[in-house]
């Protein structure tokens, strides 16, 4: 059994996709259906930066998200393949669940393009600069982050955001607070650094763009997705259109559930894991499950490959 999985913030670099543009229609075809619903170029500027632009949270996310799916569509046309008939499950990191629901055809490219454009906008927006920050804690089980987290509060807000691997746990919230536990995490032996983000993701900090996402989602078509999508908050697999736009809102501010999610769907029977348009996830997979078959999706090469052996 098969699942598709789709990487989160941190996947950009610039000159993603040109390759795959290049090479393939059916990639600039999605990318320039990205642009348009957009009105702005942002093709050009993954493809040619600058950087610290590319970077920001607001393109970021539309330009990961694009560059999955012209990933996939360039498999789905060049290999005649079906998500359907492939893939039991699909789920993606943060950002990347409205690029698994968009693979699975709950949601059209276009109005995944805005929400995630808005997502980034409100995100940001949620938070002055500077008054809130994330941090990595290193060779940390999730309980002990949670415990270091709440310890680092003190009346703030600091919890775990990201659940992402065995020893891999990102926390959030406000700067002071997430300062107060790298340094408890120190006193306690454990690595800790802070993360290079422009606002503390996943946390209850950012209810004000959970709100504003609520607003955007009642307003787009969602509909049942071709296979379940496991979501980040629940780490279960979900195919109702509005328990999906509800998960949607509370991922703003929840936790993101990956390692839980890993392990629900290799209990479910997962045994590979294709990640279309990253690298990051397949390594995270393969620290959670030992004996899964992450693959990593990126190049022409990479899509003529599986297609000859999915």
């Amino acid at each position: 059994m098969r699942a598709f999985i789709f990487p989160g913030q941190g996947s950009q670099a610039v000159g993603m996709g040109k390759a795959l543009a290049d090479a393939s229609s059916a990639a600039r075809e999605a990318f320039q259906e990205v642009d348009d619903a957009l009105g702005q170029n942002l093709f050009r500027l993954m493809t040619e930066g600058p950087e610290a632009e590319l970077t920001l949270t607001e393109n970021a996310q539309p330009a990961i998200m694009a560059n999955a799916i012209a990933t996939l569509r360039v498999l789905e046309r060049e290999g005649g393949i079906r998500i359907a008939d492939k893939a039991a499950f699909v789920a993606g990191h943060s950002l990347g669940e409205y690029t698994a629901l968009c693979a699975a055809d709950a949601l059209d490219l276009s109005s995944t393009a805005k929400l995630l454009k808005l997502r980034g906008q409100a995100m940001q927006a949620a938070v002055p600069v500077g008054e809130g920050a994330m941090a990595a804690l290193l060779g940390v089980e999730f309980d002990d982050a949670a415990a270091i987290a709440e310890a680092g509060a003190q009346g703030d807000v600091c919890t775990v955001a990201n659940d992402n691997a065995p020893g891999q746990v990102v926390i959030s919230g406000n700067k002071a607070a997430v300062d107060r536990a790298i340094a408890i995490a120190k006193e306690r032996g454990k690595k800790a650094m802070a993360l290079p983000v422009s606002a503390p993701f996943h946390c209850p900090l950012m209810q004000p763009a959970a709100d504003a996402m609520e607003e955007a989602i009642a307003q787009v078509n969602l509909r049942g997705p071709l296979v379940p999508v496991y979501a980040n908050v629940t780490a279960q697999p979900v195919d109702e259109p509005e328990a999906i736009g509800r998960l949607l809102v509370e991922q703003v501010t929840g936790l993101v559930r990956w390692r839980e999610s890993v392990l629900a769907m290799e209990l479910a029977g997962v045994t590979e894991f294709i990640e279309f348009g990253g690298k990051v996830l397949s390594g995270m997979v393969k620290r959670i499950v030992n004996e899964a078959q992450p693959l990593s999706i990126v190049t022409m090469a990479d899509i003529e490959a599986l297609a000859k052996t999915i």
